[in-house]
């Protein structure tokens, strides 16, 4: 048996193995393996009682505005305590939902809740509980909640095709053709649709508006009402939140954004935006805690699952985003479909994520950070994640994402690269990770003033086009890694240091395993790793040590 066509029939045998014990685990089981100490998840009660929107005047024929009687049914079910508000079968068009304490809205099998394209129908609103600043109200929003939940087996659609702009790359000539037909206006450049001239000039207006009125009113806000897309579900400093079983779908910016939420539950969820949707995000946990996101289906235009930590008003130290699990999800497309980042500066720990499936997205597991953005992010556990034609890399962490600030000075101290917020990478875990086809099989980049550290990746197999691609990373491994490139070398280092390589093999016997470079380069140990006797199975670049590679 050749070792190329081994490596491959031992990844399926294990993929089956894995898929079969997926399906027996439960979000308990879950709760059990977390490799931290988990927080129990409070999932909220409510009282058996039931406010039906038809009875507060509610029209399901897709016409009449129902933005009144979704009010009125949730201020009478919150007045009585709670329980349960009932959007039955039909097209429920309406305005924005502001959400009450000890509410759930339950969208039952055959409900659309169709938000209204009428942008005018969209307040100005708080931009998080705890802000003065002003933005477009959500679909549906929730600041200072406890207890609240979004249930059944409807659709809620954010019509979000009203609210996005659209760049014409991603376009055919008919698309575009048409979308410029249908109204709104096009960038000087002629590079992107906006739906109205409102719409893209409204960076520009929010500028002159800063900068000569320090406290602008809500009327303020109203030119720029269209450029301040709103996330589609909303919710802001609220506790003990159930999101179960329906699909959210086609939403103005990202689909579902908790910000600084406590004890989140997702479950059986389908989100979907359209690939071309301009910051369509599926899943952003936003600087919250005890969470955790269960057999969810993800098929949108940017993020998929997205980790995401500013720095708030948590005590010093604390990371503001920490345990969370992701178990057992599947993602289409999307710019990442496991991500950490950008921002990261409000720190992030215990993030366990498990048994995920991802097709066809651009990155698979995507961990990004920048100065003047970064934080610490440590004690990340990814394992049994299963990836078909990644467009990209398969795996990609980068402390470099955009643009480093002009004239930018890299810090010295400790003190200054706080100050500087800039990202600090250590113990993550990555194990059981298969995938069939990217273009690079991982592409790891720190940074010359903090490397990533403390990276340990076992048991993995990967075709790519590219193998692993690796600058500025320290104390780290990968054991029992099979990277199957279709050129060049299985491992590239550049100033690299104390990296352990251990039983990985090289699949093709003429090919070179370990490409080295930069003076920074040194003790780099191969071990239990049979190699070639002939041939440059280990390239230096010009001047490099040679006693920076130690092969046991």
């Amino acid at each position: 048996m050749k070792p190329k066509y081994f490596i491959h029939t031992l990844a399926g045998v294990l993929l089956n193995l894995f898929l079969l014990n997926a399906q027996q685990k439960d979000i308990h089981y879950y709760l059990s393996k977390a490799p931290f100490k988990m927080p129990e998840v409070t999932v909220p009660v409510f009282p058996d009682k039931q406010f039906s929107i038809i009875d507060y005047g509610a029209i399901g024929d897709g016409q009449a505005l129902n933005t009144k009687a979704f009010t009125g049914a949730i201020q009478a079910c919150a007045e009585a305590g709670g329980g349960k508000v009932i959007v039955p079968a039909g097209i429920w068009l309406t305005g924005p939902i502001e959400l009450k304490s000890n509410i759930n809205l339950h969208v039952v099998r055959g409900a659309v809740i169709q938000f209204t394209s009428d942008r005018t129908q969209y307040p100005m609103v708080k931009a998080t509980a705890v802000s003065s600043r002003l933005t477009t109200a959500s679909p549906i929003f929730g600041y200072n909640l406890k207890n609240i939940a979004i249930t059944g087996e409807g659709i809620i659609d954010g019509y979000g095709e009203s609210w996005r702009p659209v760049k014409k790359e991603k376009t055919t000539e008919k698309q575009w053709s048409n979308l410029v037909k249908s109204g709104g206006v096009v960038s000087e450049d002629g590079k992107i649709w906006w739906p109205s001239k409102e719409a893209l000039e409204g960076q520009d207006y929010l500028k002159t508006l800063s900068k000569n009125n320090p406290k602008p009113a809500a009327e303020d806000y109203l030119p720029a009402r269209d450029f301040l897309r709103p996330y589609m579900v909303y919710l802001s400093y609220c506790e003990n939140i159930l999101v179960e079983g329906v699909m959210l779908r086609n939403s103005p910016k990202f689909v579902f954004y908790p910000n600084n939420c406590k004890n989140l539950t997702m479950r059986y969820v389908s989100v979907f935006n359209e690939w071309y949707a301009q910051n369509g995000d599926g899943i952003d946990i936003s600087a919250c805690k005890n969470v955790i996101v269960y057999k969810c289906n993800v098929d949108v235009g940017d993020d998929a699952i997205c980790m995401k930590s500013s720095r708030g008003d948590d005590a010093p130290g604390e990371a503001s985003l920490q345990n969370v699990i992701i178990a057992a999800c599947n993602v289409y497309r999307g710019h990442g479909g496991f991500v950490i980042g950008s921002n990261t500066d409000g720190g992030m720990q215990n993030v366990f994520v498990t048994d995920m499936n991802m097709v066809g997205t651009d990155i698979g597991i995507r961990i990004k950070s920048g100065v003047k953005n970064g934080g610490v992010v440590k004690n990340i556990y990814i394992e049994n994640i299963y990836m078909s034609r990644i467009i990209n890399e398969a795996i990609s962490v980068n402390t470099f994402y955009e643009n480093r600030p002009a004239g930018y000075k890299p810090p010295s101290t400790p003190e200054e690269l706080s100050k500087e917020k800039t990202p600090e990478f250590s113990r993550f875990f990555l194990k059981n990770i298969y995938c069939h086809s990217a273009k690079t099989a991982m592409e790891l980049t720190g940074m010359e003033e903090m490397p990533l550290k403390d990276f340990y990746f076992e048991n993995i197999v990967i075709s790519a086009d590219k193998g692993i691609v690796a600058t500025d990373v320290e104390n780290s491994s990968f054991d029992n890694v099979k990277i199957l490139p279709s050129s060049g070398p299985v491992f590239m280092l550049n100033n690299a240091r104390q990296i352990n390589i251990t039983s990985c093999p090289l699949a093709d016997e003429e090919g070179v395993f370990l490409s080295v470079s930069g003076e920074k380069t040194s003790g780099i140990v191969i071990s239990e790793t049979p190699l070639p006797k002939t041939g440059t199975v280990i390239q230096f670049a010009e001047d490099m040590d040679k006693k920076s590679v130690v092969v046991k």
